[in-house]
């Protein structure tokens, strides 16, 4: 019996295990948490890629790319990670003080927080497909989220939408340490590119 390579069939499967793959390996790279950052920024390098008529080879192109985007993906993710724990402390103190400005000042908390979160995840799609400084590309990421409000919202509510589901039914964790994050990146990467492509033609 021969087996072909070209078959549509197994190509699929072959197309999943290696999300199953790189799924897992990008979990393993985040343990750390200082490399959390370069893990994103690759991931997210190599799902616009492949999101791109199914160009580049994302488990075989995942390392590379994490090396290649370390030190800025690593910079960026300690910049943003500092004001975001900051916020969000704020929001949990706020939260336990049952006035009405209380409840404002955990709002707008809980709104910036969202907002740093939203840099984040522009800062390594940015430092994924291009290959600027770290200024130009922090000044980037905060301006985007308002110039594309809408996909931005997409964006983030990705990652959320993920965590909020594990935590309501938590048997959805298996998803996430199987193919969640990798899936979720996939779907990230139109958006990404889509907004990439409207500031180009600009």
């Amino acid at each position: 019996m021969r087996i072909d390579p070209e078959n549509r069939t197994l190509q699929g499967m072959t197309a999943f295990l290696g999300l199953i793959a790189l799924n897992v390996i990008y979990l393993l790279m985040c343990l750390p948490i200082v490399t959390a950052g370069a893990a994103t920024s690759a991931l997210y390098e190599v799902m616009i890629r492949y999101s791109d008529d199914e160009s580049g080879r994302p488990l075989k192109d995942y390392f590379p790319a994490f090396g290649r985007n370390f030190l800025r993906a690593t910079a960026l993710w300690i910049a943003l990670l500092v004001p975001f724990l900051l916020l969000v402390i704020g929001a949990l103190f706020w939260s336990g003080h049952p006035n009405v400005l209380a409840g404002a000042a955990m709002v707008l908390a809980m709104i910036a927080a969202a907002y740093v979160f939203a840099t984040f995840l522009y800062a390594m799609a940015l430092t994924a497909v291009y290959r600027n400084t770290f200024r130009q590309t922090l000044k980037n990421a905060l301006l985007l989220p308002l110039a594309e409000p809408v996909r931005t919202m997409g964006i983030v509510l990705i990652p959320i939408a993920v965590v909020c589901i594990t935590i309501a039914v938590p048997v959805f964790g298996i998803i996430i340490a199987t193919i969640g994050c990798s899936v979720g990146a996939y779907i990230s990467a139109f958006l990404f590119r889509k907004v990439f492509e409207r500031r180009q033609a600009i």
